[in-house]
């Protein structure tokens, strides 16, 4: 087989022969290498060339800016489309198969999720299906009903509070255990029977979007709209990872290639893109209620693509480019499905259950020492400027600390009756947008600084507030009850 050329267009590998020429250290990779992968912005080899060509680092170090900005922004797309050229030459040259007439279903399929016209239809069935009637209905109606109602509320809980309330004779302890915040009634109820089931169903359901191939062709889908907002179609990775943990798709931001992509991606997720508990307990409180559902959608939708925009006219620096390889489309594997599920259920059980406990345990501190009270206390003017019953404070409160946590609080109002159709809606859009949770903070204060994290806080906050007071004032205007 004669060999495959894998060389670049002469103005790329003119640029990559005057990078290597620079290159004095020893690597376990050609310098040729190298130099592609600095030319392409590798933060990882930059710093290893910064460490082992000390001397004379700066000198590469313009050579390769220089370089770029002389080739344009499209360099990655160049390089890129080069090594898929290569690619494809290789295959061609290596596989044969069995001449096939025509397109199968799959390859349709894929075809169908990709193109404007027929893609967004399929998006806006897989978010129906998938996140509102699987998730939310499913999940978030039946399930919930089942665990919490029937099994905890009915069984489970009056038979640990009275075991509790009769062999510990200690009021604190008996408090911790099974009160208002206890770690059996708050923090493994809320976990186990409100949580989990919700958890559940939304990576049962993403786990099967992974295995079919439908992501990427989402990516594809979204690459466009993206780049208005200053993102590429990659960036679309983060973002659904999001709707799973907010947190880890903050981490997750990495991949993105430049700096002014990952800030506003951080800054996305901080604000529009609830994690998977919340996401399960807000389309919980909407099942059987459409109408609100299909609305707050509408204004996450919209708050998503306006904020992006305008964080794109702000945040400085260059596009990225985005070349995607396609694998097929296929029918999801089973044992993929449930492998993927059981492993981000692990997650769940090892990372967000001990959160749980823990801030019942803060709160139960809180409650003895009596700092929780007037914490409390100090969110209910926010509750009365959004039109809601002033316990609804707690919940944006407990959101701080959990986003679900906060979530789980609208639920259990909602179950007592003590939020309107309107009022369920506004608080649902508020805590959406509302500050993201301690974890998400932290991390997003380690990936982008210090004073990044604080400027994205300083528009959140009053953004979430205004967004919320306004759409109490337009449900009242229009004279529209949910």
């Amino acid at each position: 087989m004669a060999p495959v050329s894998t060389r670049l267009d002469p103005e790329i590998e003119d640029a990559i022969t005057e990078v290597a020429a620079l290159l004095r250290g020893t690597y376990r990779v050609s310098h040729r290498t190298l130099a592609i992968l600095l030319l392409l912005g590798d933060e990882g080899v930059g710093a290893m060339v910064h460490r082992a060509e000390a001397a004379h680092h700066s000198a590469i170090e313009r050579t390769v800016a220089a370089t770029r900005q002389r080739l344009g922004r499209d360099i990655d797309v160049r390089i890129q489309r080069s090594r898929l050229d290569a690619a494809r030459e290789l295959a061609g040259k290596s596989l044969s198969s069995n001449t096939v007439t025509g397109r199968s279903v799959a390859e349709r399929l894929g075809q169908w999720c990709a193109r404007p016209w027929t893609g967004i239809p399929i998006l806006a069935l897989v978010v129906s299906v998938g996140l509102y009637w699987f998730v939310g209905v499913f999940g978030g109606g039946t399930l919930v009903e089942l665990l919490e109602v029937q099994l905890f509320e009915q069984r489970v809980n009056p038979l640990v509070v009275r075991w509790t309330e009769r062999y510990i004779p200690w009021e604190p302890i008996v408090k911790l255990l099974v009160g208002d915040y206890g770690i059996w009634t708050l923090g493994i109820t809320y976990a186990f029977a409100l949580i989990l089931p919700l958890v559940g169903t939304f990576f049962l359901a993403f786990s099967i979007l992974e295995d079919s191939g439908y992501l990427p062709r989402l990516a594809l889908l979204v690459d466009r709209g993206f780049k208005r907002l200053g993102l590429s179609g990659r960036a679309v990775i983060p973002i659904v990872l999001g709707f799973g943990c907010d947190t880890m798709a903050t981490i997750v931001t990495r991949i993105l290639e430049t700096k002014r992509e990952r800030m506003i991606a951080t800054f996305l997720l901080s604000l529009a893109i609830p994690c998977s508990a919340q996401l399960g307990v807000m389309t919980g409180l909407f099942a059987g209620k459409p109408t609100a559902f299909s609305i707050w959608l509408g204004i996450m939708g919209i708050t998503f693509l306006m904020v992006g925009w305008l964080a794109a006219q702000i945040v400085p620096g260059e596009a990225a480019g985005f070349v995607l390889e396609l694998p097929p489309m296929r029918w999801p594997t089973l044992g993929n499905v449930l492998a993927k599920t059981v492993s981000r259920m692990q997650w769940y059980f090892m990372e967000v259950v001990p959160l749980f406990i823990l801030a019942s345990v803060l709160l139960w501190f809180a409650e003895i020492v009596g700092a929780l009270k007037y914490a409390v206390a100090a969110t209910y003017p926010i509750a009365r400027m959004l039109g809601l019953p002033e316990q609804a404070g707690e919940a944006f409160l407990f959101g701080f600390f959990r986003r679900d946590y906060g979530a789980a609080g609208l639920y259990r109002m909602q179950e007592n009756h003590l939020l309107t159709g309107n009022q369920e809606l506004i608080a649902v859009v508020t805590l959406t947008l509302f500050l993201p949770c301690i974890a998400q903070l932290l991390v997003m204060r380690r990936e982008r600084g210090t004073k990044a994290a604080l400027a994205i806080l300083g528009f959140i906050f009053p953004f979430a507030l205004a967004v919320g007071t306004l759409l109490n004032w337009t449900l009242r205007w229009l004279g529209i009850q949910l």
